[in-house]
């Protein structure tokens, strides 16, 4: 069976670098993907951790710690502790793995706060950016989840669909992004 991560054992995780983290200032961790979705209630768990830092000295000081706390850097953005089954996907800026956002998670409106210490804030990506980075992947996972924030968070659909067309036209593969956005639509209205 595989190993998923709730809500509570983010937080606490989350709290434990807090008081590890040496350094002032804060670290701005804006969670997206299933990770989102957990944090906001939508779903019991998430196999892995997805969070941005979008700024990039946040980024490099939280990667810093991260190795000096045992974490091994398990793929271009993947963060893991020998033995533990959570793997920790840390994108810099405002690029969620392949997907880059229009505009940054920390502009106002672009992010939720959930939680915050004292030296890290945790909030969720909003939820027009985490539906277009969601169907730029497309998966029926993604489907499902896009769909669960559409009812749930309710966004303007007219300007969702604007600025995922309008972040469509940076992607290498825009018909597919396009075509996805239409399947998320049918979906929508089936």
């Amino acid at each position: 069976m595989e190993y998923r991560i709730n809500a509570n054992e983010l937080f606490h995780t989350v709290e434990a670098w807090d008081a590890l983290i040496p350094g002032r200032g804060r670290i701005r961790l804006i969670a997206c993907g299933g990770t989102a979705l957990t944090l906001l209630g939508y779903k019991d768990s998430t196999k892995d951790v997805d969070l941005l830092v979008p700024d990039a000295g946040e980024y490099l000081r939280l990667v810093r710690f991260l190795g000096s706390a045992g974490y091994d850097r398990r793929s271009g953005f993947g963060w893991q502790r020998p033995g533990e089954a959570i793997l920790f996907d840390i994108y810099p800026g405002k690029k969620v793995y392949t997907t880059e956002l229009l505009t940054t998670p920390l502009r106002r409106g672009g992010n939720r706060k959930i939680r915050s210490w004292k030296k890290i804030y945790l909030g969720v990506l909003d939820p027009t950016d985490l539906i277009i980075s969601k169907m730029f992947r497309g998966t029926l996972v993604d489907i499902e989840d896009s769909l669960v924030l559409i009812r749930r968070e309710r966004p303007d659909l007219r300007k969702m669909e604007k600025r995922y067309r309008e972040t469509a036209k940076y992607e290498t593969n825009e018909t597919r992004v396009l075509r996805n956005y239409e399947i998320l639509m049918k979906h929508l209205k089936g």
